[in-house]
């Protein structure tokens, strides 16, 4: 497809944070240009945040029900829509836009409850619409170099898998004094969890992505530790994996001294590896009996894992806005008929997050029980 995608997006306007990640990574490979969206829930701020963004007047909706009605009729339409609300508006655009046959491209967890989910859910088996979910660590380089070193057998069979994800920004109660981000991400009603919901999923998927396994079973401790902070900001978990292999979960946003510490272990019976998403241009290969080696992106004799999703030359950093935006070039060759999907997190790993939530939620509110599937 020559032209660039026409891209729609809900929420994401003025003093929001995650619609800039998307537009920016959005027009990194210069794949996709936004022409569209129902950027707030308020009429006036939508316009506005529109005309900051040089949407035309006539594409600037009010809302995002007007907007897929329009939209879905226009020669011109749009070619996907970017979710990028709260987690409790992520299933009424959604379905919408399925609804009408508009890829969705949808900002993570998949919802706030079960119900939301399955009706996402069902909205894309319907419509057969693409349905993409911004697992954005899933994008990048070293990350996808691990996933194809597990399926080549490099590691031997997977034993043990560490996943954490570490953050201290809610150590005090910021959501009490102003901040936007903290206060809707701490309220259940709009986030559905805490940080098993903002970073705990983040962890989940990237295990599963790398390692290739389903968790079976959970035993989950989550906490609360802000004075009167009605979700989840601390989360230990043990995971029984397919195939005998067992994991450890940790997420926390109340940890000082971790800015964005998310970190991946994975043992097998031939070695090892390790990455951290603060320096992610390298990764630790420990074979079994052998010298550590230090992998590096775009580094040479690495093979398609890593090089084939790289942009800039050894040396120059790669990570957050390029994993997004990895993400978004290849559901931009998956619209165009160009690409399979097969690396893109979807709605199966949006039900896979769902279930991390409600099962780890089950399991503490039981005193820590084995919750299976």
């Amino acid at each position: 497809m020559a032209r660039r995608l026409r891209l729609g997006m809900v929420g994401g306007g003025r003093g929001a944070f995650i619609g800039a990640v998307h537009r920016i990574a959005s027009r990194i490979d210069d794949r996709w240009e936004l022409v569209a969206g129902a950027l707030s829930s308020d009429p006036e701020r939508a316009r506005l945040s529109a005309a900051d963004l040089g949407i035309a007047p006539d594409r600037a909706y009010a809302s995002f029900e007007e907007m897929a009605e329009a939209e879905a009729a226009r020669p011109d339409r749009i070619d996907a829509v970017a979710v990028v609300t709260p987690n409790h508006m992520h299933a009424g655009p959604a379905v919408a836009f399925l609804r009408r046959g508009i890829a969705v491209i949808c900002d993570k967890p998949l919802a706030a409850t079960t119900e939301q989910a399955e009706a996402i859910a069902a909205a894309v088996r319907e419509s057969g619409a693409p349905f993409v979910l911004t697992h954005n660590y899933t994008g990048y380089p070293l990350i996808r170099q691990a996933r194809e070193m597990v399926a080549n057998g490099d590691l031997g069979t997977i034993r043990l898998v560490q996943a954490e994800y570490a953050q201290d920004w809610l150590t005090e109660s910021v959501e009490t004094a102003g901040n936007k981000q903290a206060e809707w991400r701490t309220d259940p009603a709009q986030a559905g969890a805490g940080a098993l919901g903002d970073i705990g999923t983040h962890a989940f998927n990237l295990l599963g992505f790398v390692t290739g396994l389903r968790t079976e079973a959970l035993l989950a401790d989550l906490q609360s530790f802000g004075a009167g902070r009605r979700v989840d900001d601390n989360a230990h978990v043990l995971l029984r994996l397919e195939g005998g292999a067992r994991g450890m979960l940790w997420a926390s946003q109340v940890a000082p001294g971790n800015e964005n510490a998310l970190r991946l272990r994975v043992f097998g019976t031939k070695g090892g590896l390790f990455w951290e998403q603060e320096n992610p241009n390298v990764m630790t290969f420990a074979p079994l009996g052998e010298p550590k080696r230090l992998l590096t992106r775009g580094g040479a004799g690495l093979g398609g894992g890593s090089s084939q999703f790289t942009r800039v030359p050894p040396g120059h950093p790669e990570g957050y806005l390029e994993g997004f935006a990895t993400l978004y070039n290849d559901a931009a060759d998956l619209i165009a008929g160009t690409g399979d999907g097969a690396l893109l997190p979807g709605i199966e790993a949006g039900l896979e997050g769902m279930w991390f939530i409600g099962a780890c939620q089950r399991s503490s509110a039981a005193g820590g029980e084995w919750v299976a599937r």
